[in-house]
């Protein structure tokens, strides 16, 4: 089956502290991909996390997300994570001060649909200045069945230099 993306929507920042992707769920698509680029972070380094807007685009931060992700490490060994009822799902991407840029895009799987949880896949890419490479595959779950409109990104440190998100609905 032949796949074809239909852009949606861009939201850009920069020296920003989150940000949201609003109204890009709709009834029109089953499937989302979502293309983030970002350059570095203003201080510090970690991991970008994601929360979903719910259908008044109000930030679902209660304990209803579920996460596992396997960060891989070119200059150490890989690096296992997950959890369960937390407020958000973490490790999207790594990031820090002295990254060229990291790359990620995320599946999202029926945001739209009431009567069906929410699921992620996602996989990123980062290049630091200091000469590594980091990886990262993570999936993820909202564990309500609602009606979402859209998402909200944050670092775990600092502030985004510079930050892209594409949205493009799966037909």
């Amino acid at each position: 089956m032949a796949t074809e993306l239909q852009f949606i929507k861009q939201v850009s920042g920069s020296g920003v502290s989150s940000l949201s992707v609003t109204d890009c769920f709709s009834a029109d698509y089953d499937v989302y991909q979502i293309v983030i680029g970002i350059s570095e972070l203003t201080t510090g380094n970690g991991w970008v996390k994601l929360r979903f807007l719910d259908s008044s685009g109000t930030e679902i931060n209660q304990t209803e997300y579920d996460y596992a992700s396997l960060g891989l490490l070119a200059y150490s060994t890989f690096i296992e994570e997950k959890a369960t009822s937390v407020t958000y799902i973490d490790r999207i991407l790594h990031i820090s001060t002295d990254f060229t840029g990291s790359n990620t895009w995320i599946n999202i799987f029926n945001p739209y649909d009431s009567s069906s949880y929410t699921f992620t896949q996602s996989q990123s890419n980062g290049n630091a200045t200091t000469a590594y490479f980091v990886g990262n595959k993570a999936i993820g779950v909202h564990k309500v069945a609602e009606q979402l409109s859209g998402i909200i990104l944050y670092p775990s440190a600092g502030n985004f230099a510079n930050i892209d998100v594409s949205v493009y609905g799966v037909k």
